[in-house]
């Protein structure tokens, strides 16, 4: 769920990279002056590999903080699908119909899902890409970045989350008589192996499974049937991983969380396994695992994590702009943190000054005007710092699929 959710969609295209679509360096590509940003579109950098992606994500995290995204912004998304409800990661020219030559793929599709949900009053959009998903799922019961693609568990656990979203019932889409959490469960390594309780990207040329932290995290969030937010949930059934011969998909996330609370228990983050980042920590793999965390109950980790990337992160999302600040903003989210005062900094200001101004419902803006009177019951420091900061302004795991990492 973090910009880096395109990783493995640009690495199926030559392209190196670790964030949806964040460079070895861990920042967002550089803009190309041969590509103009189109009005409404978040962010300055080349859309060319993460346009939908980071559009997506912003859009979820504007309503998760409870504004509503302009209408500019929504219309560019919406303007991206294909006739057949597919979107691509970018369309230079939208008006143009989409050919054999466009690469459409589940992972801009099914963040596209969620954003289009959250926002609301889009539901033939949101049916048409619904439809194309299953029409692509694979044999195995998962989802591969490209349609007819290998089914790896970042594209599969995005997918899940958009099929959520919509009140679908992951369980309940199968393909040769397999769902996507057959998939999780056969991919789950066993507790008695090396990287027990985690999950893979995708099983090697001979079928071994390695542990994978980015994709781990994703794994979570798809056993649950979450999407890309989430708020703590129940408490896992035990600390650390559980044998099971064909694990259910809650034991599924209880694992993998326990893999991923003891990777990142000694330092609070996760290290990039990029060429030529050695030590470098992975800001977006970390912030995507306070969520996970978080949603599978492991909260005082998750805690832990996110009080590091508030110390640590805020340069990062300078450099990676929309997605990133999205990301942190869901992963503050996931542990009720501030996201308007993030380490002295205003996530929600920063994401907001990257495209069109959203809107504040009138609930919350009620609420706000509330707050700064002194009057009435509380809404909570979350809802008020970030509103009060937005309005100041006066403006404002590829992309699921990622590219193969080892914890």
């Amino acid at each position: 769920m973090n910009v880096r959710r395109s990783a493995a969609a640009l690495a199926a295209i030559g392209v190196l990279a670790a964030a949806a679509p964040a460079t070895a360096a861990g920042q967002s590509p550089s803009p190309s002056p041969k590509v103009v940003i189109p009005s409404g579109l978040y962010g300055r950098s080349d859309p060319t590999y993460d346009g939908v992606w980071r559009q997506s994500l912003t859009l979820v995290a504007q309503r998760t903080l409870g504004y509503r995204p302009a209408d500019a912004a929504v219309d560019w998304l919406t303007g991206q699908q294909c006739a057949n409800g597919a979107f691509a990661a970018f369309r230079a020219a939208p008006a143009k119909a989409c050919d054999s030559k466009v690469m459409v793929d589940s992972n801009s599709t099914a963040a596209a899902i969620q954003a289009l949900k959250a926002v609301g009053g889009h539901d033939d959009a949101v049916g048409k890409a619904v439809s194309w998903l299953k029409s692509v799922q694979n044999k195995d019961g998962g989802w591969g970045y490209s349609p007819g693609g290998a089914s790896d568990t970042n594209s599969t656990s995005v997918v899940i989350g958009a099929l959520a979203a919509v009140g679908t019932d992951p369980a309940s889409v199968r393909k040769a008589g397999k769902s996507p959490y057959d998939l999780l469960a056969a991919w789950s390594i066993p507790c008695d192996r090396d990287g027990g309780g985690a999950l893979p990207y995708q099983p090697d040329k001979k079928g071994e499974l390695a542990a994978n932290a980015d994709a781990t995290a994703a794994g979570v969030l798809g056993a649950l049937g979450r999407g890309f937010v989430a708020e703590a949930g129940r408490a896992p059934a035990k600390e650390t991983c559980a044998k099971a011969g064909s694990p259910a998909p809650a034991q599924v996330a209880d694992n993998a969380g326990a893999y991923l609370a003891a990777t990142v228990a000694r330092t609070g983050h996760l290290l990039s396994v990029l060429p030529g980042a050695k030590d470098q920590p992975d800001f977006g793999n970390t912030a995507d695992t306070v969520v996970a965390l978080a949603a599978d109950g492991r909260t005082e980790q998750a805690k832990k994590s996110y009080d590091w990337l508030e110390k640590n992160a805020s340069p990062w999302a300078v450099q990676s702009g929309p997605a990133a600040y999205a990301q942190l903003i869901l992963a503050a989210h996931a542990v009720g943190a501030q996201p308007g005062d993030f380490g002295g900094t205003s996530l929600v200001r920063s994401l907001n000054a990257l495209g069109p101004a959203p809107h504040m419902d009138s609930a919350v803006k009620k609420t706000t005007e509330s707050e700064k009177s002194g009057s009435g019951p509380g809404f909570g420091v979350w809802w008020f710092a970030g509103v009060c900061l937005v309005a100041g302004a006066g403006v404002g795991f590829l992309l699921s699929g990622r590219k193969k990492r080892q914890p």
